[in-house]
């Protein structure tokens, strides 16, 4: 047996399958190459100039949004479950819109490098750091949630270790982001956009060739085993897929994750002008939307497949359904582009947006002033390869927990989500002028939405995870409201005694 065909009986990929895998991280480093070519300062690295075409600006969001946590945890929903999960696209719709109109005017207002600078000169430097402190946490944890997601299916496909495979992501992200910044991560997630939809056509339409009677005989099976429920009007505040439930979710989730979040806000912050990002954000509801549709409809498919052929071995666990079909049933050519989408939704990670918050809101001001532009360009570098660490470690560290993974990664990034929300709401929509006392209105909520967290999945509470960010959004928000005025009437007396 020739090596070729050793390597081939023993990952189940053939020669164009790894030929795929490997001209797709060729083009990544191209890019990150040409467009890292003769950056000079953080404003080129973090914001490319604000010359980002719409287009790109689109896809790009529409990467990071989608991520490996799509392609590797929708089908898993459709699978298991139905189609309920696109009721949360409702309120993430409104979600945008409404930050379109009022958030975004707001950070080119203050020509922002980071969101979170808004929350200086809108209330105070504190206010800043603590937005910037809750930012690292949140999107650590959930982006080691979604690293873990991708190594996962990889090691299922490549028959790799799954402590190498999170490995093989860390090394590539660090060096393609940390040389090439925000211009590699957005132009290679329009790259990454393109293949998602590709690899998603490509097993749908293998599926619905496979399955008897084809699309309509999927359709007959899927409704009759419940599969094509779209819609839940039950009353159940624990289920998140109750419409009303998702609906809010959908808005309060959107708007924490689009709109307090540097990972998704620092595309739309390259557009030049604030009406390009305002556009971008808009035209996003109308790309992501169909591609969330397709892997969830592939797990449907999924579904129907397996139950016509139960010979078929399955997974374990459903989490791996896609990665088990695609080393076991897909045909060369078709798994190398399923192999592509994964392992490109797992590249663009958060290392730009994390670098960035790092840099622009803590270790500038606090820890390095006034220091030549070439010195933070090579902290910003640095701190790339830090993060990428960190979450390498947070991602093996996922490994030993269970569930389902998308609800994981909701369920952490709630906790601290809401604290971030409620204090961009108070800012944006009221004139109260606090500082401190928002720091201590997020620490608390934040608290209080862990508590719940814990309390719900201990069966103490009876409300589902996804009510976590509307109870830390409104809790940090009429804290704010609240306690603002003490704060004025305490700063009184000092300013007395100075005079």
């Amino acid at each position: 047996m020739n090596e070729t065909a050793a390597l081939q009986q023993i990952t189940g990929l053939s020669p164009l399958d790894y030929g795929l895998v490997a001209c797709a991280v060729a083009v990544l480093f191209f890019i990150a190459w040409y467009k890292g070519r003769g950056e000079v300062d953080t404003q080129d690295y973090f914001l490319g100039q604000r010359k980002t075409p719409v287009w790109v600006a689109t896809l790009s969001f529409v990467a990071t949004e989608i991520s490996a946590m799509t392609i590797v945890g929708i089908p898993p929903i459709g699978y298991t479950e139905n189609l309920q999960y696109l009721q949360f696209f409702i309120g993430s719709a409104a979600a945008r819109i409404f930050i379109a109109f009022i958030f975004i005017p707001a950070f080119y207002k203050f020509n922002c490098t980071t969101i979170y600078e808004f929350l200086k000169h809108r209330f105070g430097a504190q206010t800043q750091y603590a937005g910037s402190v809750f930012f690292f946490v949140t999107r650590l944890f959930a982006s080691g949630v979604r690293l873990y997601a991708a190594s996962l299916a990889v090691s299922v496909i490549m028959g790799w270790q799954l402590g190498n495979t999170i490995g093989f992501f860390t090394v590539v992200s660090i060096i393609f982001i940390g040389f090439g910044g925000i211009k590699a991560v957005l132009w290679t997630g329009a790259f990454e956009a393109a293949t998602f939809y590709i690899a998603g056509v490509a097993v749908a339409g293998y599926l619905v060739l496979h399955i008897d009677g084809g699309l309509s005989g999927a359709w007959n099976v899927a409704h009759e085993a419940g599969k094509l429920s779209m819609f839940n009007f039950g009353w159940d505040v624990k289920n998140p897929n109750v419409f009303w439930v998702a609906v809010l979710n959908g808005v309060f989730g959107s708007m924490a994750s689009f709109g307090t979040d540097q990972e998704l806000m620092q595309r739309l912050l390259t557009l030049e002008t604030r009406r390009e990002s305002q556009k971008t954000l808009i035209s996003t509801i109308f790309t992501s939307f169909p591609l969330t549709a397709l892997y969830l409809f592939i797990g449907t498919l999924l579904f129907v497949f397996y139950q016509q052929n139960p010979a078929l071995p399955l997974p374990e666990n459903a989490d791996k359904i896609l990665s088990h079909f695609t080393v076991n049933v897909l045909p060369a050519g078709i798994k190398g582009l399923v192999l592509v989408a994964v392992i490109m939704a797992s590249i663009d990670s958060p290392l730009s947006s994390l670098s960035s918050s790092f840099i622009t809101d803590i270790y500038r001001p606090l820890l390095k002033k006034g220091a030549a532009e070439a010195h933070y360009l090579l902290a910003s570098r640095l701190s790339v390869a830090a993060f990428g660490l960190l979450l390498a470690g947070i991602a093996w560290l996922c490994a030993s927990g269970s569930g389902r993974m998308l609800w994981l990664a909701f369920k952490i990034n709630g906790v601290t989500a809401g604290s971030l929300l409620g204090v961009f709401l108070l800012g944006l929509l009221t004139k109260r002028a606090g500082n401190r006392t928002n720091v201590a209105a997020m620490v608390f909520s934040a608290a209080l939405a862990g508590t719940i967290l814990f309390l719900s999945e201990k069966g103490y509470a009876a409300i589902g995870w996804s009510w976590v960010v509307v109870i830390g959004t409104v809790s940090t928000f009429a804290l704010g409201w609240l306690l603002s005025p003490l704060e004025a009437r305490l700063a009184k007396p000092a300013d007395k005694l100075e005079g």
